[in-house]
């Protein structure tokens, strides 16, 4: 090899070590030049705009409550039955009609408790009689005091059974132990009726007992007279409200539930509400005037404190606040904010300090 042909050679094993160095560090170069210029700018990233609500705040009247559920029963209702057995010769009633206290309903067969009462009558004269001839004797000292008073006590004796009879006669009876709406009946006329057969249901609707339950902690806060609101669904599946009086409160905790039990009565003059109907009931604990009050969604709770955000100029800013009465949708701030401030109240989670914030809908 000459002298010239081996310089050559070197010089090409030197040109390819140099291009291995020094080809990877313009590529990366190059890679690293292209990544810059897909990330925006910082300027840019500032410029996002985060769409939000708010809600101006304003003082307002807050109604701290108690929220239950419970249900609607009669205010009177019984299974109507007779007093003593027979057959039944007749029903008086019609059904699902209204009745009155001591209309006759049903009848059972009397005859004979009425011959019996007829035949006692008839001894009535005959022993009045004989009361009055002792009595005139005795007066002129004819008979003796024991002759007119066994004649006496027969009379009483009669005049008993009299009253006696006439009272299993009145047990044959089926008559309204009150004002209400009947039934279905369950029987029919020449049934064998016993004091354990039901005849029909009487219930008394107007006005009508709104039964529910509240805890423990509450117990408190309701008593006789106090007044609660108890909103249900009409057949149009609309919600109606309406006004009714507690007039008793249980005397003992539910063992299970460690609640009270509670009643109430609304007028239902119309008896348009029937009983079994579930309902809603609202109790009014106290209500406190010209509180500021925000949304529940808008605090955040964070370490031990609650934190919302307030709009200025654009931006979101945090603030912490102290917190107080509770409702279903609104919370009570004692301290942390004023008047005219404006709560942001949606998307809460993804503020920060300062972030650029667009409001959609500013409720005032």
């Amino acid at each position: 090899m000459t002298k010239s042909t081996k310089w050559g050679v070197i010089i090409v094993i030197a040109l390819f070590i140099i291009g291995m160095t020094v080809y990877p560090r313009i590529k990366r170069a190059q890679t690293a030049s292209k990544n810059e210029s897909e990330i925006p700018p910082p300027t840019m990233q500032r410029a996002q705009v985060l769409t939000i609500q708010a809600e101006i705040v304003k003082p307002q009247s807050l109604t701290d409550k108690v929220i239950s559920t419970g249900s609607t029963i009669p205010d009177e209702e019984v299974n109507l039955s007779f007093e003593s057995s027979g057959k039944i010769i007749a029903i008086y009633f019609r059904e699902g009609t209204h009745v009155k206290e001591g209309d006759l309903l049903a009848k059972i067969n009397d005859k004979p408790l009425q011959a019996q009462l007829k035949k006692l009558e008839a001894e009535v004269p005959l022993a009045t009689d004989r009361v009055y001839r002792q009595r005139t004797l005795l007066e002129k000292d004819a008979v003796s005091q024991e002759a007119f008073e066994q004649v006496t006590t027969e009379y009483e004796k009669l005049m008993a059974d009299i009253e006696l009879v006439k009272a299993n006669i009145a047990q044959t009876e089926l008559r309204a132990p009150f004002d209400g709406i009947i039934g279905l009946r369950s029987v029919s006329e020449g049934a064998y009726a016993t004091p354990s057969t039901q005849i029909a249901k009487l219930t008394k609707i107007s006005p009508i007992k709104i039964e529910f339950s509240i805890s423990e902690r509450h117990a408190s806060d309701v008593k006789d007279g106090t007044s609660i609101i108890f909103r249900m669904e009409s057949a149009d599946q609309m919600t109606h409200e309406y006004r009714a009086t507690v007039y008793a409160v249980e005397s003992i905790l539910e063992t299970e539930t460690r609640s009270l039990r509670v009643r109430a009565t609304y007028p239902n003059t119309n008896e348009t509400i029937l009983p079994g109907r579930y309902l809603s009931v609202e109790i009014n604990k106290r209500e406190i005037k010209n509180a500021l009050a925000i949304p529940s969604e808008a605090v955040i709770p964070e370490m031990g404190k609650s934190i919302i955000y307030l709009y200025k100029g654009g931006e979101a800013y945090p603030q912490e606040i102290i917190t107080g009465l509770r409702t279903e949708s609104r919370i009570q701030v004692l301290e942390g904010i004023h008047a005219g401030d404006t709560v942001i109240t949606t998307g809460v989670m993804q503020l920060r300090t300062g972030m650029k914030v667009n409001i959609d809908n500013l409720k005032e």
